[in-house]
C-alpha cells in the first residue's frame, strides 16, 4: 500500500468553538498509530493556533496562514512558503480604519465588511494579493497562496502523492485543499460551494463527522480509495 495521508481543516472541521474534543483527538491518533500520515491545513497563524490546540504533535506538518507557512511540529521548523507583505500595507490598513486587523507571518486578516477598503489600500501600495474569504473574515495574501499549494509542498516534503490523500473541510476557504488532493471530503456542516466540490460528504458535523471519516478510513485498511461514506 502507498503511503497515505489526511489533511483536514481546523475552524469547523475537526474543531468547534477553536477546541478539538478528546473523541476528535483520539480518533487523529489511531489513524497516525495507523501509519497514516496527518496535515493540519488551516487559515489561522501559528501563534493563535498554539493557544487553542495543545496536540500540534499529532501532525506531521502544519500548513497556516491559508497556505503560506509550513510548520514541522517534531522538529520545531517553520518555513514561509510566501514573501511577507510589507509592514506598510497593515499600516496603511490601519489608517484606512480597518479595524480588527490580524497580522501573521505573511497574511493580514480582518473582516469581509472591510474589503473595499483592503482592495483600496493594496493598489495604491501596488501590492498583487489575493483576498480570501472565509465565514465572513477576509484573508490578504500574496497572489498564488491557497491551502492547497501548501498542502501541496507538505505532502511532497512527506514523499507522498496527492492522489493518496484525502482531505476534508468545511468552508471556502478549503476549495482548494479539496481540489489538491485524491479524496475530496466535505463535513455536513460545509458550505454548499464545498459539498459540490466533494466526492464525499459525511453524515455528521464537524469534529463528529471526522471521526465518522476516520472510522471508515481505518476499517477500509488497504483498501483504496475508501468506500462511500
Amino acid at each position: 500500500m502507498p503511503q497515505i495521508a489526511l489533511a483536514t481543516d481546523y475552524d469547523g472541521t475537526i474543531a468547534q468553538d477553536g477546541m478539538v474534543d478528546g473523541p476528535t483527538l483520539a480518533v487523529l491518533a489511531r489513524l497516525r498509530a495507523a501509519g497514516w500520515c496527518l496535515v493540519l491545513a488551516t487559515g489561522r497563524d501559528l501563534d493563535d493556533l498554539r493557544q487553542v490546540m495543545p496536540r500540534l504533535d499529532l501532525f506531521d506538518r502544519v500548513v497556516a496562514e491559508n497556505g503560506a507557512v509550513l510548520h514541522t511540529p517534531d522538529t520545531g521548523v517553520v518555513r514561509l512558503l510566501a514573501a511577507p507583505l510589507p509592514p506598510s500595507f497593515p499600516a496603511a490598513l490601519a489608517t484606512a480604519g480597518v479595524h480588527p486587523l490580524r497580522a501573521g507571518r505573511v497574511l493580514v486578516a480582518t473582516w469581509e465588511v472591510h474589503e473595499a477598503r483592503v482592495q483600496a489600500v493594496a493598489a495604491s501600495l501596488g501590492l498583487d494579493l489575493r483576498l480570501q474569504r472565509n465565514k465572513g473574515a477576509l484573508m490578504a495574501l500574496p497572489a498564488g497562496v491557497d491551502k492547497g499549494r501548501g498542502t501541496l509542498e507538505a505532502l511532497r516534503e512527506l514523499g507522498i502523492s496527492p492522489a493518496h490523500c484525502v482531505a476534508v473541510g468545511d468552508a471556502e476557504n478549503d476549495l482548494d485543499l479539496l481540489a489538491a488532493c485524491g479524496l475530496p471530503v466535505a463535513v455536513a456542516n460545509a458550505s454548499p460551494a464545498l459539498k459540490r466540490a466533494a466526492a464525499l460528504v459525511t453524515r455528521a458535523e464537524g469534529g463528529d463527522g471526522v471521526v465518522e471519516l476516520i472510522e471508515r478510513l481505518l476499517r477500509a485498511g488497504q483498501s483504496w480509495p475508501v468506500p462511500e461514506v
